[in-house]
Formats: C-alpha cells, structure tokens, sequence
C-alpha cells in the first residue's frame, strides 16, 4: 500500500468516524457543553494514536488487539459513570460490552505472545503511514461497533428493558457461545503438532468454515437489538454496527484474507476442496456429507 492511499484511508476513517459521532450526540446526555457521545469518540482515536508512538518505535503489533479491548473498555466505562441516570439496560449493554472486549482481547494477546508475531503485521509495521493508518482504522472499529451501544448508554430518554431487551439478550449469549466455542476447537487442533499443517474441519467448524465469524455478528446483533429502543433521530445511524462488522468480515479484513491463505496452502488438497464446497461459509448448518472430488 502507498503513503497516499494510506493518508486517503486515514482521511475516509476520520470523516466516518465525525459522521457517526455526530449521529450518536443527537440527543444525548453531554458533558458541560460537549456531548458525551463525541468525547467518547476523540477517546476513542486518542488512545490509538498515543499507543501508535510506542509502537511504531519499537516496531512492533504485539500489543495491537488487547489496545483495541482497553479502548472498548475505557470509553463505555467513561459512558456509564459520566451519565447523568444508568438503568438496567445500559448496565446490561456494558457489561456485554466488557465481557466480549474482555474475552476476544485477552485471547489474541495470548495467541500473538504463543506465534512470536501477527503476520497481518509483517510489512504494515515498518511503513510509517500504513500502520498509523491501521491504528486509526481500529479506532473507527472499536467507534462503529459500539456505537449502538454507547448512544444507548448516553441517551436521555431511558426507556424499560422490555421484551425486547430479552430477545437481544439471548442473541448476544448465543453468539458469545459460538465464538467461544470455535476460537477454543480451534485453539486446540492447532495445539496438536501433528495438525500444523492441516485445516480444522470437525466440530463448529464441521457446520461452518468461519463459524468463530459467525457468533461475532450474532453478538453483535444482540448489543443492537437491547439499544434499539432507547434509539430516536440520528442516533438510529449507530444500529450500523452489526452491518459494520459482517461487511468488515465477510468483505474486508476477516474471511477473504483467510479464504486466499487457506486456497494457496490446501487448494490442491481433494479433502480441503471437499469441505470447502460442502459447508457453508458463514451461517451454521448441520454437515452434509462430503461430495468427493470432481476428476480433473
């Protein structure tokens, strides 16, 4: 990538990341004359840039995911005690928050300290703009993913948990289980040395090839589906957090990396063509008996 397609997406982050903050003040609670939902945003980018200093001196991504888990921590911490009245929803919205922040963050520090190395990193790290570039995409991550979220937990029109709290609550539990699930299958079949250069194909991942991917836009889900009612004007802007994370895995940065990896390792394997063309993509569905491999 060039330094100016690397500034442009600098600049295209930013200009999201004001649309979305901008979005998530209408009508929310505020700070003395700045609404909380912007200060929450500035934090957001703050926190990346002064952890991008350090980082690029020392060349290094070790501490890349768990910066981007404290920052969902930090500003819905921030959210919650600057508020002016928290409820049982913007609790529940925050401990959500914190325990997949928490979770996810706390297992790719492990697994990059475990590989000596993020590979996503390899060249990244020692080009100034792109990776400043890739920090401030973090940023508009951890920003567009909470956003619901947070303009719910900063919102000034509480409203009652409802049925509909209930329903998100359970569609966040069900994915938080099935991304828990699969990064754990996962982690042990690599773990097995025998199993370093194959492919995992049994368990969730028998029922889909990213089923990990699955449960994050589930849970995701949930978080909108429990903010949604206190939402109004703007701020419904923020519900595209859930469409944020399927376009961002599904398009950008999750399965179409691995796809081409996985193809250049296992693409003239008949067995990995075999489970490739018989189990779906992202959403789960019972395993369906392999097709054997079409004679070339």
């Amino acid at each position: 990538m060039t330094n100016r397609q690397s500034i442009l997406g600098i600049g295209a982050a930013l200009v999201a990341a004001a649309l979305i903050a901008l979005a998530g003040s209408d009508g929310g609670s505020r700070a003395g004359d700045v609404p909380l939902f912007a200060i929450c945003a500035l934090l957001v980018f703050s926190i990346q840039w002064a952890c991008f200093v350090p980082s690029w001196q020392t060349h290094t991504e070790r501490f890349f995911d768990l910066v981007g888990s404290a920052t969902y921590l930090t500003v819905i911490a921030i959210a919650v005690l600057a508020s002016p009245s928290i409820g049982s929803r913007s609790l529940l919205l925050s401990s959500m928050v914190a325990v997949w922040a928490l979770r996810l963050g706390t297992f790719l520090f492990a697994r990059v300290l475990s590989a000596g190395q993020d590979r996503r990193f390899e060249v990244t790290k020692h080009r100034f703009a792109w990776f400043l570039m890739t920090w401030t995409l973090q940023g508009l991550w951890v920003l567009l993913t909470a956003g619901a979220a947070l303009a719910s937990i900063t919102a000034n029109d509480p409203k009652p948990f409802g049925w509909l709290g209930a329903i998100g609550s359970v569609i966040w539990a069900i994915g938080l289980i099935i991304e828990v699930v699969a990064d754990n299958q996962k982690r042990r079949f690599r773990a097995i040395s025998g199993n370093r250069d194959r492919f995992i194909c049994n368990g969730l991942w028998s029922w889909s090839r990213h089923p990990n991917y699955f449960g994050e836009i589930m849970l995701w889900v949930g978080i909108a589906v429990v903010a949604f009612p206190t939402l109004s004007g703007w701020r419904y802007a923020t519900l595209v957090s859930p469409v944020f994370v399927w376009l961002l895995l599904t398009r950008v940065s999750g399965i179409p990396m691995l796809d081409r990896t996985a193809g250049h390792r296992w693409g003239d394997d008949p067995e990995y063509r075999a489970w490739r063309d018989s189990t779906p993509m992202l959403f789960l569905r019972p395993p369906r008996k392999m097709r054997p491999p079409r004679k070339s």
